[in-house]
């Protein structure tokens, strides 16, 4: 632990309610946080937030019981909203004046989920679900759950009633499995499920693969070579994608950097891996749409020696041949695939660069993202060129790299 200095903290434009926004998916959207009466009821605040960093409106309706675990305090703070703890003759349960497009109901305890499947409506709670269930069938609004229990609690009528609930329509959020309890998710896996029940994307349900990361080639079984790019950009892409509601996948080189367990991803170990792993998943499913971001290895040793090569030689050397390029066996194989590739160079010009997206795009490839080590941002950012046949799209930063992309394809779906 470092030593703290005592100075005070540095200025911010962000007012006490506010929250630094990560992204705009639920941008006029309303939600209602139904909090019951369980432990994790502590973390409905944190919740509330982690929602309006999305751009959600967020109201929280609470049990008696769920305030022994968290307040209307807290609550009314991270909402910036009165809370609803009772019903009153404006019918707060039917948010009929300002009604709301998803109600998320975290943590659902044993008694909500099953007095949900049955129909019972006896306070503020299991009224405001009934109504909500109500909008659902209308199509009119979304109903999320998040089942949270010690593990006795999970009996056959609890799968059932969760059985029932899926069939009409509720979308049952996985718990965090951990000491033997159905613990609540974390709020940022939370607001990414909400923002897939949210999404109107074109995209939505695609079939998406993307690749991301280096592909290392083993020397022998403990040393390998690879490239510096670690798979962030890759990782930015699929979160976009899978918070738009795409049936997104990445396929992730090994290289330290580790996405949030909250996203869909497997990990390739090397480039053998890399390439096996991307064939059979174009082969396994009918994907619309491949997005190749990974740095993939352009040569690898001719043999990789068995067992740990022995340290202190006064010199070695190493046989290096071409590896298949993955790209061209996938455009092959998956002629009817759209192909989103990359292309990364140094020691070019701006001009040279859009030469050889140019020549990318004349041999079959409908769009290229191009980018050169010499060109960054004012402070350091990853610069990149959507390059189409019709146009060029510049954008600054991983995070804009990737919604410019999500962008492009969902233009490119609706059409």
């Amino acid at each position: 632990m470092n030593e703290w200095d005592m100075s005070p903290p540095p200025p911010s434009d962000l007012g006490d309610h506010d929250v630094f926004r990560l992204g705009n998916h639920l941008v006029g959207k309303r939600v209602a946080l139904l909090v019951t009466g369980g432990i994790a009821a502590m973390k409905a605040p944190l919740i509330a937030r982690s929602l309006r960093q999305q751009g959600a409106e967020v109201v929280a309706y609470v049990s008696s019981e769920a305030l022994r675990y968290t307040t209307s305090d807290a609550l009314e703070w991270s909402t910036t909203h009165s809370v609803v703890s009772h019903l009153s003759p404006h019918s707060e349960h039917l948010s009929d004046r300002v009604p709301f497009d998803i109600f998320l109901v975290a943590p659902a305890t044993y008694n909500t989920i099953n007095k949900m499947a049955n129909g019972i409506a006896d306070g503020v709670i299991s009224t405001t679900i009934a109504s909500a269930i109500g909008r659902m069938e209308q199509g009119k609004s979304k109903v999320l759950i998040a089942p949270t229990m010690h593990n006795s609690l999970h009996n056959g009528i609890l799968t059932a009633s969760l059985k029932k609930l899926k069939a009409m329509g509720v979308c049952i959020i996985p718990p965090r499995e951990a000491n033997g309890k159905h613990n609540i998710p974390h709020e940022k896996t939370l607001t990414a499920e909400v923002c897939r029940a949210a999404s109107s994307s074109s995209l939505k349900e695609v079939p998406i693969l993307v690749t991301g990361g280096p592909t290392p080639v083993p020397i022998d079984n403990v040393r390998r070579i690879l490239n510096r790019f670690r798979g962030k950009l890759g990782v930015k892409i699929l979160e976009e994608l899978y918070l738009r509601g795409a049936d997104v996948l990445l396929i992730h080189g090994d290289g330290a950097y580790c996405p949030p367990a909250h996203l869909p991803y497997v990990v390739a170990r090397t480039y053998d891996d890399y390439l096996h792993k991307v064939m059979a998943e174009f082969g396994r499913k009918d994907y619309g749409i491949g997005i190749f971001s990974a740095g993939v290895a352009d040569y690898k040793p001719d043999k990789t020696l068995a067992g740990k090569m022995p340290s202190g030689q006064a010199d070695f050397s190493l046989n290096l041949v071409p590896t298949v390029k993955v790209i061209d066996e996938v455009k092959k194989q998956f002629p009817h695939l759209f192909m989103l590739t990359f292309k990364y160079q140094e020691n070019i010009t701006h001009n040279e660069l859009m030469e050889i997206a140019q020549k990318r795009l004349n041999s079959g490839y409908p769009a290229i993202v191009a980018n050169r080590g010499e060109e960054q941002g004012p402070n350091g950012e990853q610069i990149a060129h959507l390059v189409t046949g019709d146009e060029t799209r510049k954008f600054l930063g991983k995070q804009e790299i990737a919604i410019g992309i999500a962008d492009y394809l969902e233009e490119v779906w609706r059409r």
